[in-house]
């Protein structure tokens, strides 16, 4: 994971000057909880070093970070070191850098469900007036755009519960590399794959 912690700084600023204007990368999932619970403390000690470490770094770089996720049962000082984070960034307009953590893609579509239901039951919206659009912004991504590419690596074929709903047409690059080792050059070999597919989004070349 410490490796992995190495990789995430390396590859973030080497995407940020590639051009690319947003970056989701995924931490920890909501399934991740049935981990020994050693590794899950290490997980969050984690957490709290790159924070500490990278954040004013990240700021200096212009670099805004959300993360998504579900927060209500993370520790009451991850939650708080989570807002830090996003507010010490509110304002920059880099590189959009997500970071998903307690983040599963069924999760949050339930949780979008929940707001709209709520909503319905309050008054503010009927049932058959719901769209896609509002359900975009009902998501933990709201205001940005879907992924054009997802980029899995270690070598599995899953989506692993990531981004069920934004990745709906994201070109898939499949890498058997792991996540430790994964490099700039990999990343530049990603959108070479890419600029090679054709995107229909369900309609004609």
């Amino acid at each position: 994971h410490q490796a992995g912690v190495e990789t995430l700084r390396k590859v973030v600023g080497h995407v940020a000057q590639s051009g690319t204007k947003h970056l989701t990368l995924f931490s920890f999932s909501t399934e991740n909880w049935k981990r020994p619970k050693e590794e899950i403390k290490a997980l969050f000690s984690l957490l709290r070093s790159f924070v500490a470490k990278d954040l004013a770094r990240l700021d200096r770089e212009n670099i805004r970070v959300t993360i998504l996720g579900n927060r209500r049962n993370l520790p009451p000082d991850i939650q708080t070191l989570v807002q830090q984070v996003e507010d010490k960034t509110a304002s920059n307009d880099g590189l959009y850098l997500n970071i998903a953590f307690n983040y599963g893609g069924r999760d949050e579509i339930v949780r979008m469900a929940t707001k709209l239901a709520k909503r319905v039951k309050a008054g503010d919206v009927l049932p058959e007036q719901i769209t896609e659009e509002m359900v975009s912004r009902a998501l933990d991504t709201a205001g940005q755009p879907d992924p054009d590419m997802i980029i899995r690596t270690s070598g599995e074929n899953r989506i692993s519960n990531f981004l069920l709903w934004q990745g709906a047409y994201a070109e898939f690059i499949l890498l058997d590399v792991l996540w430790p080792d994964f490099t700039a050059t990999d990343y530049d070999y990603a959108l070479q794959v890419y600029a090679t597919r054709c995107r229909r989004m369900g309609g004609v070349a």
